[in-house]
């Protein structure tokens, strides 16, 4: 089976180098290789490479940044998606592709179900919205994975962040009122290896899934887990524990609106691939642990 793999680089792409190696012959694109801002270049890629399975693990996530760049939001985001989508729908090829939970307005207290109302708040959420829409208006055979608060133990995300600056502040204030499950990148890879060959055989539907680790916390509560793993591992944290001070959004103003709610139920690929997904906390752990290995090497 002959896989093609755009955003290689990324956290989600570098996993999914390791998990989508296995099965089959893999093309493993990076930004420099496939210009996602030029859908002429998509589809060049794709024509080149005959692909059984295109997964796009790229994309435009500057979330505030979009709102002064749209267009090359949308570019990314819409555009390069349909290219992808277009494709895929002549060929045959099954696209695999990720969302978000920005798609949704983030009100309520309750996980956001696949089929419930969307309605983004930013220019992000608006254009992965689109890229969505664009894939299901293609007919092509697709699977598309909503995920949040994703980090890895390589690229930029809030786990590293966190790990930076308690070994530089001695007081740190971390937004408290907005909720999700921190998602990391090996979980989503090791997933989507499942969800495509269950797919590939038949045993999956296409369509939106929601894709994250269970359980829920806040900004503050990933943080005060990380300095807690950090600690147990020995490492000299220059902030103490009571001195990570939980704050309301809206004394961390921002360009672009963050959703108070990001939890998103699992529900339906749980029931669709027979697994249970793991507390956020399992994974969060792996990734200080590894952080801390890299930096001691």
């Amino acid at each position: 089976m002959s896989i093609l793999l755009f955003g290689a680089n990324g956290q989600v792409g570098t996993e999914l180098r390791r998990t989508l190696l296995p099965h089959g012959d893999l093309t493993a694109l990076t930004r420099m290789e496939a210009d996602l801002s030029d859908a002429n270049a998509v589809k060049a890629a794709i024509a080149s490479a005959k692909p059984k399975v295109i997964v796009n693990a790229a994309a435009y996530t500057a979330v505030d940044r979009a709102e002064s760049e749209p267009e090359l939001a949308s570019s990314i985001n819409r555009d390069a998606v349909a290219a992808m989508a277009e494709a895929a729908s002549v060929s045959g090829a099954l696209l695999v592709h990720y969302s978000t939970d920005y798609v949704f307005a983030g009100g309520g207290s309750q996980p956001y179900q696949t089929d419930d109302p969307t309605g983004p708040k930013g220019v992000y959420g608006k254009t992965k919205l689109e890229g969505e829409m664009a894939i299901a208006a293609s007919g092509c055979d697709h699977l598309i994975f909503r995920t949040s608060w994703v980090y890895a133990s390589h690229g930029h995300n809030f786990v590293k962040t966190m790990l930076r600056l308690g070994q530089e502040k001695d007081q740190l204030r971390v937004v408290a009122d907005q909720v999700g499950a921190p998602t990391s990148a090996e979980l989503i890879a090791d997933v989507t290896a499942l969800a495509i060959n269950a797919a590939t055989q038949g045993r999956i539907n296409h369509g939106v899934y929601h894709l994250t680790a269970g359980g829920e916390t806040s900004w503050h509560g990933l943080a005060t887990y990380v300095f807690e793993v950090a600690r147990e591992c020995g490492l000299q944290l220059t902030v103490a524990p009571d001195k990570i001070e939980a704050i309301p959004t809206s004394e961390f103003p921002t360009p672009a609106s963050r959703p108070a709610n990001s939890r998103l139920s699992n529900a339906s690929l749980e029931a669709a691939l027979g697994i249970h997904m793991p507390d956020w906390r399992l994974h969060a752990r792996r990734a200080v642990e590894q952080l801390l290995m890299n930096e001691r090497k």
